[in-house]
C-alpha cells in the first residue's frame, strides 16, 4: 500500500461488483442504521445467499501490512497481531518477485530498509542502483535474490523514528513467501473458527513484467493451486496499476480493488503505455464507470476522500464516496497511523514523531463520510473507533 510511500468481460466484471457492494453496502446500512436500510437488508440476503464478503463487517478494519504500528511491517509476527487484536482483514503481503519466480511479502522490492541485508558481507555485492517507475532508487532488491538466499535474511522496521518500540523485534522474523501466508491462512481459520481473510498486493507489475518475472500470473497459479481464485474466496487483490488489476480479472475471479495515490500522480502503466491520465481523471464518475466494469472497489488515499487544508487540518471532503456507491465501488481508503506526524494536523498532540495523537477523532471523521473500510497501521485502534461510530 501507498504507491511510493507513498475492457475486460463487463458483465462478469459487474457481476462480482454488484456482489461485492450488496455485501458490503449492505452490511454497512444495517450494522451502521443508516437511512435505505430496508433495501440494505434486501441486498444484504441477496448476498448471504452467495456467501463470501457478506461476513466482513462494516467499516472493515484492515490490518496494514498486519499489525505494523507494533511489529516490523510483513512478517507473520505482524500479521499474527493484527488477527489477535481483530482485524477484519490482513493485508498480507506487497508481493515482489524473487530471481527464482518465487512471490515474496515486501513493501517494496528494494530490502535494504526492511531487513537485515546490510548486515551480510556475503551479499554486499549485490547492493546496486536501479530505477524503479521512474525513480532512481539505490538499494538491494528482491529480484536480485533466490528464495533460498532471502530466507537467510530477517526483517527490521522500517521507520525507526516513528516505532522506536519496533526495533525490539528486528531480526526475529523471517521473510515470508505468499504460498507461506495461503497456508497460514488456512491454518488461522482452522484454529481460531472463523474464515481469516487477507488483502494482497501487486507491487510494480510493470517494472516485474519488464524483468521476464510477470505477477499477475503467478499469484494466479497460487490462488488455483490453493483453491482461492474465486468469487467468494476470501482473499481481495489490489493494485496501483489498472492494468495489473484488468490483467488479474481474467486470471481469476477474486474481488478486485484499484489503489489511487494522490491526484495529480500518474499509474505507472499510464507512464508507460502513453496514457496521459491522472489520478484524478479515475476518480471522476466517467472514471469510476471505468473501474467499475473491471473491478469492484478502490483502495483511494484518505486525502481523496477528505482533502486537507494549507495548514494540514481537514478540509471539506469530496464526493468520491457517494459518486464511488453511485456505481457500485466500496472504498477502502489508506492509511490510518496512530502517530501525530500522520494524522490531520487537529489530531496531534505534541510534536514527537513517535507520540500518539488523538486518532480517534480522526477515524471518527473519516467513518463519517460513508467509507466501507480503512486500512490501519493499528487494528485495535480501528475497531475501537468502529464501536464507538456505530454505538455513539
Amino acid at each position: 500500500m501507498e504507491a511510493h510511500e507513498s475492457n475486460e468481460d463487463q458483465t462478469h466484471g459487474t457481476g462480482r461488483r454488484r456482489l461485492l457492494g450488496a455485501a458490503v453496502l449492505g452490511a454497512g446500512g444495517a450494522v451502521l442504521g443508516l437511512p435505505g436500510a430496508a433495501r440494505a437488508a434486501g441486498a444484504r440476503a441477496a448476498a448471504q445467499a452467495d456467501g463470501g464478503l457478506k461476513s466482513l463487517p462494516v467499516p472493515t478494519i484492515i490490518g496494514h501490512r498486519g499489525a505494523s504500528g507494533y511489529r516490523p511491517e510483513h512478517t507473520f509476527g505482524s500479521y499474527q497481531l493484527a488477527l489477535d487484536l481483530g482485524a477484519d482483514i490482513v493485508e498480507a503481503g506487497d508481493l515482489v518477485p524473487t530471481k527464482d519466480g518465487h512471490l515474496v511479502c515486501r513493501h517494496e522490492p528494494e530490502i535494504g530498509g526492511t531487513t537485515d541485508v546490510a548486515d551480510h558481507p556475503e551479499f554486499a555485492d549485490r547492493r546496486t542502483t536501479k530505477v524503479l517507475d521512474g525513480v532512481s532508487v539505490t538499494g538491494w532488491f528482491t529480484e536480485d535474490f533466490t528464495l533460498a538466499e532471502l530466507k537467510t535474511l530477517r526483517a527490521i522496521e522500517r521507520i525507526p523514528a516513528n516505532r522506536p518500540h519496533n526495533t525490539l523485534y528486528n531480526g526475529r522474523w523471517e521473510i515470508p513467501t505468499f504460498e507461506e501466508v495461503l497456508r497460514w491462512q488456512d491454518e488461522q481459520t482452522r484454529r481460531r473458527g472463523k474464515q481469516v481473510w487477507i488483502y494482497p498486493e501487486t507491487k510494480h507489475p510493470t517494472y516485474f513484467r519488464g524483468l521476464g518475472l510477470g505477477v499477475e500470473e503467478r499469484v494466479a497459479k497460487l490462488l488455483h493451486k490453493y483453491r482461492k481464485d474465486q468469487r467468494n474466496s476470501p482473499v481481495i487483490l489490489q493494485s496501483f496499476e489498472p492494468t495489473s488489476i484488468q490483467r488479474l480479472n481474467t486470471l481469476v475471479d477474486n474481488p478486485l480493488v484499484v489503489l489511487l495515490s494522490a491526484a495529480g500522480s500518474r499509474p505507472w502503466d499510464f507512464v508507460e503505455a502513453g496514457d496521459p491520465r491522472t489520478v484524478a481523471d479515475l476518480i471522476t464518475p466517467g472514471g469510476l464507470r471505468e473501474i467499475a466494469g473491471y473491478a469492484q472497489g478502490i483502495g483511494p488515499t484518505l486525502d481523496l476522500v477528505v482533502p486537507k487544508n494549507a495548514d494540514g487540518t481537514l478540509g471539506t471532503p469530496t464526493t468520491l464516496v457517494a459518486d464511488a456507491h453511485k456505481v457500485g465501488l466500496v472504498l477502502h481508503p489508506y492509511t490510518m497511523r496512530n502517530e501525530n506526524p500522520f494524522l490531520p494536523k487537529e489530531f496531534r498532540k505534541g510534536t514527537d514523531a513517535d507520540g500518539y495523537g488523538n486518532s480517534f477523532g480522526a477515524f471518527q471523521k473519516y467513518f463519517e463520510t460513508g467509507i466501507d473500510g480503512v486500512f490501519t497501521d493499528n487494528p485495535d485502534t480501528g475497531l475501537l473507533a468502529r464501536a464507538d461510530f456505530v454505538n455513539g
